[in-house]
């Protein structure tokens, strides 16, 4: 078991992709991938009707924070800490404080796989979010996102929609 834990860099508005683009980036030219393991902006899927159409966007759970799980080492801490776009670490004064695995839990920053109780092809009914209460098609399962691709009748068609494994119900 590795000494890694997750930290959170605090980012300009805007620069959170671009932070963790370029700390993956320096971590794969140094070959550094023993400090800093993993680098994440948590993301979502957002449906929103627009003019009539429902579009799909991804949108950001925590704007303005970058996780990295990373070994604490001066090397590591530079490394993150003066990359384009970083302002610092969240912690008191400069001194970075790890999350504890209840944060990290309750932030949803790792997230478990979904049982997955539901089948290509199974009539599903939608149970939180805004399609609450519609029912669809599931067409695809992706077990390692947690998702799953329902097609639901919306102004007359089928619109494909990506949920959460968390967010459909089985009809029986």
């Amino acid at each position: 078991m590795s000494e890694a834990k997750w930290y959170i860099l605090h980012t300009f508005s805007g620069y959170e992709k671009k932070v963790a683009d370029n700390i993956k980036k320096v971590v794969e030219n140094r070959n550094l991938q023993n400090l800093i393991e993993e680098v994440m902006v948590p993301t979502e899927t957002v449906t929103e009707e627009h003019e009539g159409k429902m579009k799909s966007y991804e949108s950001k759970i925590y704007p303005s924070y970058v996780y990295v799980k990373m070994v604490m080492t001066d090397e590591s801490w530079y490394i993150c800490r003066n990359t384009r776009g970083c302002t610092g670490f969240v912690g008191p004064g400069s001194k970075p404080i790890p999350l504890t695995d209840e944060e990290v839990a309750n932030l949803g920053v790792v997230r478990k796989p979904a049982e997955v109780a539901v089948c290509v092809g199974d009539l599903v009914t939608i149970v939180s979010g805004n399609l609450d209460g519609l029912e669809g098609t599931v067409t695809e399962i992706d077990e390692a996102a947690g998702t799953a691709v329902v097609n639901v009748s919306m102004f007359g068609r089928e619109t494909p929609t990506t949920l959460d494994l968390t967010s459909i119900q089985k009809i029986n």
